[in-house]
């Protein structure tokens, strides 16, 4: 099963297949990786949305990835879902961001 998704503006990771595609740029120019924990929830998906639309008022040209994992999930410490994972650390769980709270957390340090 492949775990990641390219995404730009499609739905959800889990399509209607419930397959994703591998990750084929999901960094920023900066080097950057965003990845969305979730099953494939509306809660995940608006997530996913928000960080879309962070990422377009940013000038940001990337993919997200999306892991639906139960067990990758787990593995990054997150027990509860969407979780927004930044350079490979949790940054936020458990709630849906703003578009504007996902701003904040990619432009500081």
């Amino acid at each position: 099963m492949k775990l990641f998704g390219k995404k730009k503006k499609e739905n959800c990771c889990c399509g209607d297949n419930g397959t994703v595609e591998a990750p084929t740029g999901e960094s920023k120019p900066d080097g950057t990786k965003i990845k969305v924990l979730g099953s494939g929830c509306v809660k995940c998906k608006q997530l996913e949305a928000n960080t879309l639309a962070a990422l377009e008022q940013l000038s940001m040209d990337t993919s997200i990835g999306h892991i639906t994992d139960f067990a990758q999930i787990a593995a990054y410490g997150v027990m509860t879902t969407p979780a927004l994972v930044v350079d490979g650390k949790v940054v936020s769980y458990g709630k849906v961001l703003k578009t504007e709270e996902v701003i904040a957390i990619l432009t500081q340090g």
